[in-house]
Order: C-alpha cells, then structure tokens, then sequence
C-alpha cells in the first residue's frame, strides 16, 4: 500500500487531536501583531492569540505561507516516501493555495496533488478529515482527491460574529452595516458562497441566534444521522458546550467535533465567534 501525506494550511483550524491520529502536517499562515510575526499554531496558540487581540491597538495582519514552505514540506514528505495531498483554504481569501501551486510546479513530481477547498476554517477541514479517513482505509491518491472534489460544493459554514467590529476592521463588512447593526443589536449569520464570506441570515440579539443556526443547518442539511459535523468556536468554549448540546438534541448526528478558530480567520472573525459546519443535502 502506498503511504500517502496529508498537508494541510493552519487556516483550516485542524484539531490537535485530528492531525495527531491521522499524522496531517499543517503549513502555518503567519500572524503579525505589532510587536513581531508568528507561525499561526506553532508559535500563536489560539488562547495567546486571543489574548494579544485584546490587547492589541490594531487589527493584526496574516500573510500566507510561502511556495518555499511548501516546497520544503513536499520535498521531505517524497523523500520518506509518501505521496501528498495538500489542501488548502478557499483560494479566493488567501494566496496559500497559489503558493503550494507554485511548489508543486517548481518540484514537477506526480507524486502530488493540491486541492482547493474553497472553504474556511474547519469547512474546509471537513475534507481534510474525510481524505485522511480515506488514507486510514487504504484508498489510492487519485480517488481521494476525486472525492473531494465532488464533496467540496456540498460543504455548508453556518456561523455569527459576536461584534462586526473585526469584519468591517478587516475590510470584509461595509462600515454602515457594520454600525446600524450594533445599534439595532443584530447578530449576523454568515455562510461562504465561492469562496467568500456572504450573508445569509440575522436575528435580533444574541439569545435567539444559536436556535437559529440550528434551523438553518435543518433546512439545508437534511438528515444529520449518518453525518459529521463539526462546531467552532473562537474563545468561547463555554458557548461552544452549550451550543453542542442543543445541536447534538436537535439534529443527532452520527459524529460530533469540535474545534478552535485559530489566527487566521479569528483576525477577521472576532473573539466569540459561533460556527457549524457540515454537508449541505443532495438536491
């Protein structure tokens, strides 16, 4: 049996436990707060992350991994005798998948193949954990990618901020919006449409929002039974516990995981950031 790497960028939020059980290396995306650059996940914790965030008096910034990074990774991953897949988040928010295109290409092996999830956070981590249960199984390269390419328009990301302040600081939320939406205390509910972060819903005050996340991954998910989902949360594992109990009462799914919003999308996100993720239904 071919022995097959799983790399996978940090913005996809793996768990610790996940990389650790299906041995997935994680290129990190870079953080840069006022007073230095960190490896998101290696030397950025979330909790430090969040911490520093508080204290921070500008947005911090996130730079993608570089073609020599991955480069190194891939070259290392050959010479112990793997193939690679290598999956990234949605091209159209960073230039990390462009980055390991431009590494495979330099390497010019058929031993590699780079996928594009289109998603965020662990939208995009639900492939990674289905390709690394496929390489658990013994299924060849090529067919693992062919799922996931098939699976890939069928991931859903439900998820709310706690403030829009981080949206419209990085740029991705109208400021107007931003601030009639404080003053009317609407919570957003946000989804990925191609690639990008899109409106898809907004209740009136925060009580009200997680009842809501849960009728919409209902409408759009159908039956969870023979389904993993996974929640996220950013700083909030409080919420997080209370969130999964009524998700695990309310729709039963077959497998439940969690996991933490890292740097990356927590720079844009925001501390208390709420998310689902999941397979929409076969239409």
């Amino acid at each position: 049996m071919k022995k097959i790497q799983i790399i996978a960028d940090s913005m996809l939020d793996i768990p610790k436990n996940i990389m650790k059980a299906y041995n997935i290396k994680i290129a990190p995306l870079r953080i840069h707060f006022e007073g230095g650059e960190y490896r998101d996940g290696v030397d950025l914790s979330p909790q430090l992350f969040y911490e520093k965030l508080s204290e921070a008096k500008e947005l911090p910034k996130t730079s993608q991994v570089s073609p020599n990074t991955f480069i190194q990774m891939f070259n290392e991953a050959i010479q112990e005798g793997y193939e690679v897949i290598c999956i990234n988040g949605s091209s159209r928010a960073s230039g990390t998948h462009q980055s390991a295109i431009i590494a495979k290409n330099e390497i010019d092996s058929p031993l590699i193949d780079v996928v594009d999830t289109m998603g965020l956070s662990m939208g995009g981590g639900l492939l990674v954990y289905e390709a690394a249960k496929m390489v658990g199984a013994g299924k060849e390269r090529k067919e693992i990618v062919e799922t996931l390419l098939a699976l890939r328009d069928r991931v859903d990301h439900i998820f709310t901020v706690d403030t829009l302040e981080y949206l419209k600081m990085g740029g991705r939320l109208n400021p107007m919006k931003a601030t009639i939406g404080t003053i009317l205390s609407v919570k957003p509910i946000l989804t990925v449409t191609e690639g990008l972060v899109d409106s898809l819903d907004k209740v009136r005050g925060s009580k009200r929002v997680m009842g809501k996340m849960i009728e919409l991954a209902k409408e759009r998910g159908g039956d969870f039974h023979e389904q993993t989902m996974v929640l996220a949360h950013a700083n909030r594992p409080d919420i997080l516990e209370t969130f999964k109990a009524k998700v695990i009462a309310e729709l039963n799914p077959k497998e439940v995981l969690t996991a933490e919003i890292g740097g990356t999308v927590g720079t844009h996100a925001g501390p208390g950031t709420l998310a689902i993720f999941y397979y929409k239904k076969v239409k």
